[in-house]
């Protein structure tokens, strides 16, 4: 009988076991992500993915994107603050547990020159809620400031998932309060 990951159901559209099982491989850390592992781990034929896929990278883009909407989701669960600063700053904890949560995942949303192509409108939705909460904070420097808030962000992730970061909650929330006010402050005193 074909093994089939027991979170995966096997009544899921294909497309969709598919990236659900390149996704279960790809964060036990398996050394190859193949369209043959991944047609393995679905239980289906080798050539099944390919009627969903033309490569690889197409199967892998599809991972990146479930990756970004998964990300989204824990910026909007985390931004449900009346406060904008604390909606913010709790934005930025939830994308720094998230890499930490699915190094591999992050690191594939984020690779430079892993042949996917990924449609940009559907990866800005959680950077969209965040200029959202920037534009409110400082209104008259929103991208300058949207643009710090991620490279903060984002920085403070990858630092942490490189071993170069310890795992410190508080200096991390601390970090992402202190940009938080730094743009209200700015706001207030333009």
């Amino acid at each position: 009988m074909p093994r089939t990951d027991a979170a995966i159901p096997p009544e899921a559209p294909l497309h969709d076991r598919l990236v659900d099982c390149a996704l279960a491989l790809l964060e036990r850390g398996e050394a190859e992500v193949s369209l043959r592992a991944v047609a393995r781990a679905a239980g289906v034929s080798a050539m099944a993915p390919y009627r969903h896929f033309h490569d690889k990278s197409a199967l892998m883009a599809a991972v990146a994107l479930r990756g970004f909407a998964m990300m989204e989701a824990n910026a909007r669960a985390a931004d449900e603050k009346d406060d904008a600063a604390a909606a913010l700053a709790a934005q930025g904890e939830a994308y720094i547990a998230f890499a930490r949560a699915h190094p591999a995942l992050f690191r594939l949303m984020f690779a430079d020159g892993a042949g996917m192509t990924l449609p940009p409108d559907q990866c800005k939705g959680g950077y969209a809620l965040m200029a959202r909460r920037v534009a409110h904070l400082a209104p008259d420097r929103a991208e300058a400031g949207a643009l710090a808030c991620w490279g903060l962000v984002h920085g403070l992730a990858t630092l942490a998932l490189d071993g170069r970061l310890p795992p410190d909650p508080a200096a991390e929330r601390a970090a992402l309060e202190l940009m938080a006010r730094a743009l209200t402050t700015r706001a207030r005193e333009r």
